[in-house]
């Protein structure tokens, strides 16, 4: 490695350490480790003595910057050359172009040197004016006029033609002038509105839009959301899109044109300066502010989509580490009107046992034959849960099983009503067609509604992340940056939990660290062969599965039961030298060991560092002896609907409720509370205090006790407060809580496209937050 490359390198870690609240020599030993092949995961858990601790969060943001950087370097060494190329890099401009810290910055200072067309300060330098354009700027206190009357060729055919002439060269110049382009710049970031109004005619058929039919708020605090939703609305013909900067100044001279001035040192009371001025106001209107104006659309919209990206990562994480049910046998209803409800039952290892289609609802209106139906598949079976999906007739489905079980002897099974979210994508996708050859695609929806209320990482790994529907204006944003960042979601929540190695689908497999599908299909194809393994050694023989592969892998694996006690565990193979040091120091045998919390704690966890396992290691060993196996995820429960509360029209404000958080958005959250609508708690009503993010309150899959304060029927939204007044601001009085009945949404519909604003007293910001499609 060169002294420059080596150099490069110490300045990218240094610039990322700042920014993730790390050291130099951690971030570079983490880069050293995601060059060589080591996964996010897998540095965060296994290789803490290398990185100081560095945690997952820490090193996604790292490996975010780290590619942004070396982008930024690549293009940093393509300018170099081009302009070296030129003949026209001097030891300045290095500097300048070694000192630029963002992509925008760079390219403003490769601007007067990047290839272009032939422009018209081209060709007015062809025809001789360029010393005329340094004759202006070099004597001001000469009449431009008079000096123009020297370059009058059969080319310029006047002084006027002249004129021009210098002043498209000059333009040019201030144009690509970087330190003004970044004055100017950094004042419309402060200064600059965005501005939308409706396009002439387009008043009704967008009407979805009509908060924006004449709006104007400051560019540097517009919410991603609304950001979003002007977008949208430009981007479907009904809403103009502009970029304002000091429209209300009735000044002659506008301050950004002043900055031009000053920047450039022109005066104000030479001719030539006053020539200028003239010139500098040509500029900004002509040029420069239309390039600023992109420029900060662009930044607006990618500042947005980063947004939008976040709150989606953050609410699918929720929704993927939600409580799973268990390995219990479970009934999985597919609701629906005409075409039935569509039944599978399923084991307590996900494991499909039976279907059936049962038409409780019109036009055949068999609820007895659909009871009888249900009642014999949860005898037969053994069901103990029943999950029903919460799209369309959820709550007639849930109505017709409340009432069965209340005919049936105890023990009963528990019915809960889960989030089909991404059901119907599953059913049609490849996975479902190998996994189910000859199943119905409907029938495959049920399957998957049982099985995500058993283990809900373990189905919804086999979905297409941006399906699961838990974000906000996700078809928007950036469809390779969403995707890049809920793959990293979807590898950090598996990889958090662990696969037991000889159930897993191919599914989740591909998503252990070191896999990938390809290998995820070699491991399931080798044990449909030989049998389970029975110890985590025996994955090396799997084909194409390599020690590096291995290394990666192996720890997030588990095999209960197996040949080596550890590999139920997530003590690295690696480490079990250092695990049995700790065994035979308890002079236990290591199943005995395992759970006895009071033994281990009485350790000292420095006796067992070496030269390779620190500190940190040893402890992480220690903690997993306490706790083999043990799951991150919270414990299952559920929440209330309340009786007789199923629809929209069932709603009064007033109104105590339970419900299930579906989805976080920076404006609020949306509760599931069984009418089929979600219901929206803005952020101003989700504490008794200053809230600046929902999430430091709610996550996905979160049971609250919400209140309603309003509701419109009309256009399905629905107004909640979980504040302790309980009326959101509006005085209203408060009522009786409704009579309760169990049930329950354990994970939520994900719907804030559809969610509900109110009239009371804090109306306006629910109306200014529900901007969707």
């Amino acid at each position: 490695m060169s002294g420059a490359e080596q150099a490069g390198r110490e300045r990218i870690a240094s610039i990322i350490a700042a920014e993730i609240a790390a050291r130099a020599e951690q971030v570079s030993a983490a880069i050293a480790l995601l060059d060589e092949g080591a996964t996010v995961p897998f540095v965060a858990r296994y290789r803490k003595e290398a990185t100081g601790g560095l945690d997952d969060t820490q090193l996604r943001q790292l490996a975010e910057r780290l590619a942004y950087l070396r982008e930024l370097d690549a293009r940093r060494t393509a300018i170099l050359e081009s302009i070296g190329e030129q003949g026209k890099l001097t030891d300045e401009l290095k500097l300048k172009i070694a000192a630029a810290a963002t992509k925008a910055e760079l390219e403003d200072i490769y601007l007067p040197y990047k290839p272009k067309r032939r422009t018209k300060a081209e060709i007015a330098r062809e025809r001789g004016l360029g010393p005329l354009a340094e004759a202006i700027m070099a004597d001001r206190a000469a009449v431009p006029l008079h000096l123009a009357e020297g370059y009058i060729t059969e080319e310029v055919p006047d002084t006027k033609a002249a004129l021009e002439g210098a002043r498209d060269i000059l333009s040019e110049q201030f144009a690509e002038n970087a330190d003004l382009v970044g004055k100017l710049r950094a004042y419309m970031q402060d200064r600059a509105f965005l501005r939308s109004r409706v396009v002439d005619g387009k008043q009704e058929a967008g009407a979805k839009f009509s908060d924006y039919f004449d709006h104007a708020e400051r560019w540097a605090t517009t919410p991603s959301h609304r950001a979003l939703a002007m977008l949208r609305g430009r981007n479907e013909d009904v809403l103009s899109l502009a970029i304002e900067v000091d429209a209300d100044d009735t000044s002659p001279v506008k301050p950004v044109e002043r900055i031009i001035v000053q920047t450039l040192g022109i005066g104000n009371a030479l001719p030539g300066d006053k020539w200028l001025t003239e010139v500098a106001g040509w500029t900004w209107r002509v040029k420069l502010s239309l390039h600023l104006s992109l420029d900060l659309m662009r930044d607006l919209r990618e500042r947005s989509e980063e947004e939008a990206i976040h709150v989606f990562a953050r609410n699918l994480k929720d929704l993927l580490l939600a409580a799973p049910a268990g390995s219990r046998a479970t009934m999985g209803l597919d609701p629906g009107i005409r075409t039935g409800v569509k039944v599978a039952v399923v084991d307590g290892t996900g494991k499909l046992k039976e279907t059936a289609t049962v038409y409780p609802f019109q036009p055949k209106n068999d609820v007895r034959g659909a009871q009888a139906e249900l009642a014999r598949l949860m005898r037969q079976h053994n069901v103990e849960l029943i999950a029903i999906g919460n799209g369309t007739a959820s709550r007639e489905t849930e109505k017709l099983v409340a009432d069965l079980l209340g005919d049936m002897p105890a023990p009963k099974p528990l019915k809960v009503i889960v989030s089909e979210a991404g059901a119907s994508v599953y059913s049609a996708s490849e996975t479902a067609a190998a996994e189910f050859p000859n199943l119905d695609v409907s029938l495959r929806g049920a399957v998957s509604i049982a099985r995500r209320l058993q283990d809900p990482l373990a189905e919804l790994v086999k979905i297409e992340p941006k399906s699961i529907g838990v974000g906000q204006y996700q078809h928007d944003v950036d469809q390779y940056r969403l995707a890049r960042s809920l793959d990293a979601v979807v590898e950090d929540a598996v990889n958090a939990v662990g696969v037991d190695l000889n159930t897993a689908s191919a599914s989740l497999l591909a998503r252990v660290s070191g896999l990938g599908a390809s290998l995820a299909e070699a491991i399931v194809a080798h044990r449909d062969a030989n049998g389970p393994f029975p110890n985590r050694q025996e994955l090396l023989k799997v084909s194409r599965l390599g020690p590096r592969a291995f290394e990666q892998s192996a720890g997030f694996l588990r095999i209960p039961n197996g040949t080596e006690p550890l590999d139920a565990s997530s003590v690295h193979p690696e480490a079990y030298g250092v695990a049995k040091k700790i065994v035979a120091a308890c002079g236990r045998d290591v199943r005995a060991l395992m759970g006895d919390r009071t033994m281990l704690q009485a350790l000292d966890p420095r006796v067992f560092v070496d030269d390779r396992f620190g500190l940190p290691t040893v402890r992480d060993i220690i903690a997993e002896l306490e706790k083999p196996g043990r799951d991150p995820r919270p414990g299952f429960k559920t929440a209330t609907f309340a009786d007789g509360v199923d629809d929209i029209k069932d709603l009064k404000p007033g109104m105590l409720l339970e419900g299930t958080v579906t989805n976080v958005a920076a404006f609020g959250a949306f509760v599931d509370i069984g009418v089929h609508q979600d219901g929206l708690v803005h952020v101003s009503q989700l504490a008794d205090r200053f809230v600046k993010d929902a999430h430091e309150v709610v996550k996905a899959g979160d049971i609250v006790k919400v209140r309603v304060v309003d509701v419109d029927i009309a256009r399905k939204r629905i107004g909640l407060t979980m504040r302790r007044d309980g009326d959101g601001g509006s005085g209203k009085p408060v009522r009786q809580d409704a009579p309760r009945k169990p049930a329950m949404p354990l994970q939520g519909r994900g719907r804030p496209d559809k969610a509900p604003p109110s009239q009371g007293a804090f109306g306006a910001a629910l109306a200014e937050a529900l901007k969707k499609r």
